[in-house]
């Protein structure tokens, strides 16, 4: 015997699920930086650290931010390539700029089912 029951049409279904968020485990200082990389297109590590000191963050140190982007590239989200011998450049990868639009539709599928 199977029992069947209405939730009403507030009910959760697969059809209303949330979009994936498979990077859901970035900090809110890796966002910013996919953020950044995404507005300013390829840019070498101090000049992100200037954007984001201007931004809001007070102090953004080399402790942070090194190991942030690093990360992000073992990811696979931003690629880090030589612009001389003493800088980097550090570029949004493709998966990069999926993990910033899936980032997007969750926030908006959470904004819209709140309305």
């Amino acid at each position: 015997m199977s029992e069947t029951t209405d939730a009403g049409p507030n009910a959760r279904n697969d059809s209303n699920e949330p979009p994936a968020d498979k990077y859901g485990h970035l900090t809110a200082f890796q966002r910013d930086l996919l953020h950044v990389l995404n507005q300013r297109g390829p840019s070498k590590g101090l000049a992100l650290k200037d954007y984001l000191e201007g931004y809001c963050y007070d102090v953004v140190h080399h402790g942070r931010l090194y190991p942030n982007l690093n990360d992000l590239v073992e990811e696979g989200l931003v690629s880090k390539s030589e612009r001389d011998k003493r800088t980097n450049e550090y570029a949004l990868t493709d998966a990069g700029e999926q993990a910033l639009a899936a980032r997007k539709a969750w926030t908006t599928s959470c904004t819209e089912a709140g309305a």
